[in-house]
C-alpha cells in the first residue's frame, strides 16, 4: 500500500494520518494553536520553504481543518484559521506535548506549561474516560469491534 492510499484503509488511525501524518504538518497545527494565521508568520516561525508551506497549508484546507479568510482586499490576501475539525485536533496536540515532555525533553523540562483559564491551575494534559473521569492507560483499555468496522473478505 502506498502512503497516499492509507486514508481508504478502514482504520482511524491510518485515515488520521493522511490528514495530519507529516512532520510540517504538525508543526503547522501547532503554530494555529499558538495563533499564527498568516503565510509570512508561518513561515518566519517554521523556516520552511515557501512552497512546501503552500502545499501543506493547501492539503489543511482542502481536508477542511483550516479555512482561508479573506483579511485584505487589495492586493487580496488570505489568513488560515482552525475549523471545527480543526479544533477537535487540540486533544491530540496535547497528548503529544504530554509524550514529548516525558520522554523528549533533554532533562530540562518541558519548553512550554499550560494554565487552565477556567479554574486559573497549571495542567498536565491528560486522557480520561468520558464516563467516569478516570485516566486513561493502554493496559486498562479493551478495543472492540466498532460499527464502521468492515471485515476482512476471505
Amino acid at each position: 500500500m502506498r502512503w497516499d492510499e492509507i486514508d481508504k484503509l478502514n482504520c482511524s488511525i491510518a485515515r488520521s494520518l493522511s490528514v495530519v501524518g507529516d512532520r510540517w504538518t504538525l508543526l503547522i497545527l501547532r503554530e494555529c494553536f499558538l495563533g499564527v494565521r498568516r503565510f509570512e508568520d508561518f513561515q518566519a516561525h517554521l523556516g520552511m520553504a515557501r512552497h512546501r508551506l503552500s502545499d501543506r497549508l493547501g492539503r489543511l484546507v482542502e481536508d477542511e481543518v483550516l479555512k482561508k479568510v479573506p483579511y485584505q482586499d487589495k492586493p487580496l490576501r488570505h489568513e488560515y484559521r482552525l475549523t471545527e475539525k480543526g479544533k477537535d485536533l487540540y486533544p491530540v496536540m496535547l497528548s503529544l506535548v504530554r509524550w514529548g515532555d516525558r520522554w523528549m525533553d533533554q532533562g530540562k523540562g518541558a519548553p512550554v506549561v499550560y494554565r487552565h483559564n477556567s479554574c486559573g491551575h497549571m495542567t498536565n494534559p491528560l486522557l480520561s474516560c468520558s464516563a467516569c473521569g478516570e485516566a486513561l492507560a493502554a493496559h486498562e483499555v479493551t478495543p472492540l469491534a466498532g460499527p464502521g468496522l468492515r471485515r476482512r473478505q476471505a
